[in-house]
């Protein structure tokens, strides 16, 4: 326990101050007008804002200059002093960072004996108003991203609505994992056993917003081929990439393009949005403007926060401070950036090793192995696993990775409807008996390939039923978790947690660390003997780089924080054994064991014990559950399990999604969203694609419903319910409780 160290009270770099009236009323008249100096005044803490915020990192000796320069230029002395110990403060301010650090644990130590007393609580972290997001922070971080005092909030996302209390004990930055301290807000994903699984019903929309819809593509269809006859004969050298040219084939083919060039183009604003910073629950776009119809997108020097319910960031383990971001510095220091080749030439550390068994143990499975690309892992390998002679039984909604793998492998295919198990009896009775085309012989193998929850729509695969017909007909089954592990099941193990049901039961588990664990790439899971072959055989062992040690210690620890640390190796910051049992007695046995993690890897307590990512969980099912039937109550028309972090919402026409991204991103509190159209959709069902995250809190979400609520109205979005079987939105957030139990 840190004793409390007494050091002077110094100005923060970024507190202002204003001149007494004693000095204001003798001070000479300035060395530039007021005018001019109040303007640089501003465009200053400008950047200085901006700096808090993380850009502009590395200009530390511009803004001292700017600072001293203002000093300067003003005749009054105790401006030109505060000024210029402005600037000599920000030039020393790491020296203050060991004494800043010591004050946070001492005002640490008081809240939490306050804590006690008042509430006869114990926390175990540091407060949301401490200095620092956590004990393993930089001093230079602790004041320029926590300095809530010179925060703007005008937005609404920076600081909670609500001032916390000496009881709600935080220890991330609100504005990358949004602060949310009741208990109330938590939900468990979990299968009530008994119950059928929720069929994906697409819900038709009344028949002239259909109808609406195929005259706005039929239009831009015919307008779009008008023009190109005009354009090629008018301005032929707008087309030249288009048509042959001394000789040349064009590489674009004038279809191919057409749809791009004419449709897509038109709408270009609401796709591949910029950004910077961390993806967590707030992100800053990089404004743009187009001067020629979005042909070309220029970027601005303004900056936007919005609230971010578009990224894959599903536990909300997309940060720049905390425990797991700690860790990959350490990783940095110990093995530096890249592996510098592939895994089967000499791309294979420690690191990969550690990285494999912790998934293989996490997910339930004999091994793994993991691949530095999410795609990949699905491309990659299926060709390794099937070949002539075989065939693959594929939902008709898969991932493109899934086809593009199977069109590698050179196996026969055959589709089913989406998420029926009906029709993939129909088709496994019929590929059986006929066996292959021409010959009749049986097949080498028969691969079902389904996804545990499919992206697009928001699905969860019939797990149940599928293990069932998986005995009944003996065929190997791939489950593609790349959005349902981490998110789904009260452990966060994806479908199989979700629905209770053994992994054993199921042959090959891939899935990918880009969504619930902050990282990138991808893994396969299964027996030993398989893996070992996918090892070699797979097209990512000898030809893809390995993934980079950065990442790879990010999936540890983000997956270590989920399972929780066996107490032979968790102790807490005082040496005490950490009192692991009390999060969850039954979950014990699928912890990670010390050694699982690498030896100078210190996670914080409270994700060494589970807690932290037990709370992840839970937040995760609440706000997805909440959005989507909320969504519903006000009557829009959604697909998609409740459970699932993925809520689509129908925009039909495709002028609307252009309007509906504008609407959402211009309101007071910004609204990033991801709006998906033809080819990824069917062409009459564009949408737009909520992506939920435990990074949100009750509020944020209330925010998107309430938007929701305003922009449906103008756009007609709202086709799902009758209005007199809707919600009103102050009913719904005053029932959300009731709500997520429905």
């Amino acid at each position: 326990m840190a004793p409390i160290v007494d050091v002077k009270a110094a100005p923060l770099p970024f507190a202002d101050v204003q001149p007494s009236p004693e000095s204001e009323a003798s001070s000479p008249a300035p060395l530039i007008s007021e005018a001019e100096w109040q303007a640089k005044k501003q465009k200053l803490e400008k950047k200085i804002q901006k700096y808090r915020w993380g850009v502009g990192r590395g200009d530390e000796a511009a803004i001292i200059a700017s600072m001293r320069d203002l000093a300067q230029g003003h005749a009054d002395a105790a401006v030109q002093a505060h000024w210029n110990n402005r600037a000599d403060l920000f030039a020393r301010w790491p020296e203050f960072g060991k004494a800043w650090k010591n004050i946070a644990q001492g005002i640490w130590i008081l809240i939490t004996a306050d804590a006690r007393v008042v509430n006869g609580i114990t926390p175990t972290a540091t407060p949301a108003l401490s200095l620092s997001s956590s004990m393993t922070c930089s001093s230079e971080d602790i004041v320029l991203h926590e300095d809530h005092m010179e925060t703007d909030n005008s937005d609404g996302l920076a600081l909670p609505p609500c001032a916390p209390t000496s009881s709600d004990v935080f220890t991330t930055v609100h504005t990358e994992f949004g602060h949310c301290s009741n208990p109330d807000y938590r939900y468990v994903s979990q299968h009530t056993p008994g119950t059928p699984v929720l069929a994906h019903v697409e819900q038709d929309p009344p028949y002239y917003i259909l109808l609406s819809t195929y005259i706005s593509y039929l239009i831009l269809i015919c307008l779009g081929h008008i023009r190109d006859f005009l354009g090629k004969r008018f301005h032929p050298s707008s087309y030249k990439h288009l048509m042959p040219s001394d000789g040349y084939a064009p590489l674009n083919s004038d279809f191919d393009s057409f749809y791009t060039r004419r449709l897509k183009t038109r709408m270009d604003e609401c796709f591949s949005q910029p950004v910077t910073g961390v993806a967590g629950r707030t992100i800053q776009l990089l404004n743009r403007i187009s001067p020629d119809y979005n042909h070309n997108q220029i970027l601005t020097d303004e900056r936007t926060r919005a609230l971010n319910i578009s990224s894959y960031n599903y536990l909300g383990f997309a940060q720049a401070q905390g425990g797991c971001a700690d860790a990959v510095e350490a990783a940095i220091r110990e093995h530096g950036i890249s592996s510098c080749g592939t895994r089967l030439e000499g791309g294979t550390s420690d690191l990969h090793i550690l990285a494999e068994a912790l998934v293989a143990r996490f997910v339930g499975m004999e091994d793994a192995l993991i691949s530095s690309m999410g795609f990949a892992t699905n491309s990659a390998y299926i060709p390794a696993l099937v070949g002539k002679g075989c065939l693959v039984i594929s939902d008709e909604f898969n991932h493109a990775s899934i086809r593009f793998g199977v069109r590698l492998s050179g196996a026969h295919v055959r589709m089913f409807k989406h998420n029926s198990m009906s029709s993939l009896e129909r088709v496994l009775r019929d590929v059986i008996s006929q066996g292959q085309p021409k010959t009749h012989r049986p097949w080498k193998k028969i691969l079902v390939i389904v996804e545990g929850l499919f992206s697009m729509e928001g699905t969860l695969v019939d797990l149940p039923r599928l293990v069932q017909l998986k005995k009944r007909y003996k065929f190997a089954l791939w489950v593609d978790e790349a959005h349902s592990i981490g998110a789904l099941g009260p452990r966060g193990r994806g479908v199989t947690d979700y629905f209770g049901i053994p992994s054993g039961s199921i042959d090959l588990l891939m899935g990918t660390f880009t969504k619930s664990f902050g990282a990138a790439g991808g893994y396969i899971a299964g027996s030993k003997v398989l893996i070992d072959r996918l090892r070699v055989r797979g097209h990512s062992g000898p030809y893809a780089e390995a993934m980079t040690p950065p990442v790879l210690t990010q999936v540890i620890a983000s997956m270590a924080s989920i399972m929780g640390v066996s107490p032979a190796g968790c102790t807490n910051s005082n040496g005490s054994s950490s009192t692991i049992n009390q999060v969850e007695p039954h979950d014990h046995a699928f912890r990670a064991p010390a050694s699982a993690l690498p030896s100078w890897l210190h996670l914080p307590s409270s994700l060494a014990d589970g807690s932290e990512g037990l709370s992840r969980l839970r937040r995760l099912a609440f706000n997805s559950r909440y959005l989507h039937q909320g969504l519903n109550k006000l009557g829009f028309i959604t697909y998609g399990h409740p459970a699932s972090p993925i809520v689509p919402l129908l925009l039909f026409n495709p002028g609307k999604m252009n309007m509906f991204h504008w609407m959402m991103k211009d309101r007071k509190t910004p609204i990033i969203v991801v709006v998906v159209a033809y080819p990824a959709t069917p062409l009459v069902t564009s949408r737009v694609r909520f992506c939920v995250s435990a990074a949100h809190t009750k509020e944020d979400i209330d925010t998107v419903l309430r938007a929701c609520d305003e922009v449906g109205d103008v756009l007609d979005l709202k086709h799902g319910l009758r209005k007199s079987d809707r919600w009103t939105m102050d009913e719904i957030s005053s029932r959300a409780l009731e709500l997520i139990n429905m």
